[in-house]
C-alpha cells in the first residue's frame, strides 16, 4: 500500500469519524431528544451525557489537527474505542442485537482509521520511549 493510499484512507476515515462523533457530541450537548432518549433508555445519567458530548467534540478537534498532537490522538482513539464498546454492550443488554449495528460499523471504521494512523506514524512509540528513556 502506498503512502498516498494510506494517507487518503486515514483522512477519509478521520473525516467520517469526526462527522459521526462530532454530530453525536453536538446532539448530546444540545439535548437532542432522540439522542438523549436512547442514551437515557440505556441508563446513563444526564451529567454523563453532557460530559460525553464535550469529550467527543474535544476529540474531534484533536483528530482534525493535521500532523500534530499525535500522542493525544492515541488517547482520542482509545476514548472512541471505549465509547463504541460501551455503546455496543449497553445496546446489546437493553435494546437487543439489532440495535448494535451502528456500533459494529463504527468499530470497523475507527479500526481501519487507527490502523492507517499507525502506518502514517510508525515511530510514534519509539519516539515517545526515547524522549522518556523507557
Amino acid at each position: 500500500m502506498t503512502q498516498k493510499t494510506v494517507t487518503t484512507i486515514y483522512w477519509i476515515g478521520t473525516v467520517l469519524t469526526s462527522l459521526w462523533f462530532g454530530a453525536s457530541g453536538f446532539f448530546e450537548i444540545t439535548g437532542n431528544p432522540v439522542v438523549w432518549g436512547i442514551t437515557q433508555q440505556l441508563g446513563y445519567p444526564s451529567h454523563f451525557i453532557y460530559l460525553l458530548g464535550i469529550f467527543k467534540l474535544s476529540g474531534v478537534a484533536v483528530l482534525l489537527t493535521p500532523g500534530k498532537l499525535l500522542r493525544l490522538k492515541e488517547w482520542v482513539f482509545a476514548g472512541i474505542f471505549f465509547d463504541i464498546i460501551f455503546a455496543f454492550a449497553s445496546k446489546l443488554s437493553v435494546l437487543g442485537l439489532p440495535a448494535t449495528i451502528d456500533a459494529v460499523v463504527a468499530f470497523i471504521m475507527v479500526s481501519v482509521t487507527y490502523a492507517m494512523f499507525r502506518k502514517l506514524y510508525p515511530g510514534l512509540n519509539a519516539a515517545f520511549a526515547q524522549r522518556h528513556e523507557l
